[in-house]
């Protein structure tokens, strides 16, 4: 009798470990909170809006977002061999075609369960899935230029995330003007916030052709653009409060912003080195901003 041996499948299955490591749940926060604040913003009760509060967030976070990071790391991979070798993908612990299979997988459950919170919602969630595939997928790749691709994602994780949050509340209804121009300021803002992610990066991606600014135009140019972007328009967002009769709210955006510009005066000195430390905590003064200029809009808008 001849003896069947079965041969191991030439790409197992990536662990669920190793699934969650490529989803990134790190990177999850900023549309989800982003999300809140357009809810908060949108000046509707909160006691009757918590389901969509809830499913909302975990659309942002662990589904869209998450399936952002996916499609990024896919199209990465050979960059990541040399910044991050130790990544999912460029380490084999997620072998074979399988990046790409949770890339589209995610980006579909993304729009699966958006079509639950009405057409408005899904129509943004569409517009983010287009938006993280052309950031990181040939032939557009808009991480390639580090303006554009920075614009790409602020816009997206931030400015859309919190329309989103808000029209989702509406039951459809667009948001009011205040809602719209603090999510369009807060989403420039994130430009710099993008610009601090690509100093890990400077290397593999000069190699690479990747033109990120900090390899464009060289770290300390591309540090004090990143402060600028990350700056100028939450100073604005003071004088839209103040402008709205909101003084308590601009002086505590204000208080934010004046503990940012220390941080940042530290950053340009040492930008290579700094990059990570001021986007590890002076983000966090950021956000906290953005939730404080949504109270305010709730007063105005409701």
């Amino acid at each position: 009798m001849t003896r069947v041996l079965s041969r191991p499948p030439a790409h197992p299955l990536p662990s669920p470990g190793v699934v969650l490591e490529l989803l990134k749940p790190i990177t999850w926060f900023p549309p989800m909170w982003a999300f809140a604040c357009g809810v908060v913003s949108a000046g509707v009760p909160l006691r009757d809006q918590w389901p969509v509060l809830l499913l909302g967030v975990v659309l942002a976070g662990p589904l869209l977002c998450a399936a952002s990071q996916a499609v990024n790391d896919w199209f990465d991979r050979h960059v990541d061999a040399i910044n991050e070798p130790q990544r999912p993908i460029p380490s084999g612990r997620v072998p074979g075609r399988w990046g790409l299979y949770i890339a589209v997988g995610w980006s579909l459950l993304s729009l699966a369960v958006a079509t639950l919170l009405g057409p408005w919602v899904f129509a943004a969630a569409a517009l983010g899935v287009a938006l993280s595939w052309a950031y990181s997928a040939p032939p557009l790749r808009l991480k390639r230029n580090g303006w554009y691709g920075n614009a790409a994602v602020g816009l997206s994780y931030e400015s859309l995330a919190w329309i989103t949050g808000a029209a989702a509340v509406l039951g459809g209804g667009a948001p009011a003007a205040p809602v719209l121009l603090l999510a369009l300021l807060y989403g420039i803002g994130a430009h710099g916030i993008m610009t601090l992610n690509d100093y890990k990066s400077i290397e593999g991606d000069r190699r690479s052709g990747v033109g990120s600014l900090p390899a464009r135009l060289g770290p300390r140019t591309a540090a004090w653009l990143a402060c600028g972007f990350m700056a100028l328009p939450q100073l604005a967002v003071v004088l839209l409060l103040l402008d709205w009769q909101r003084p308590w709210h601009a002086l505590g955006v204000a208080a934010v912003l004046a503990v940012q510009l220390a941080m940042m005066a530290r950053f340009v000195r040492q930008p290579v080195e700094r990059a990570l430390w001021l986007s590890a905590f002076g983000v966090n003064f950021y956000v906290a901003g953005m939730m404080i200029a949504a109270f305010a809009a709730r007063g105005v808008v409701a």
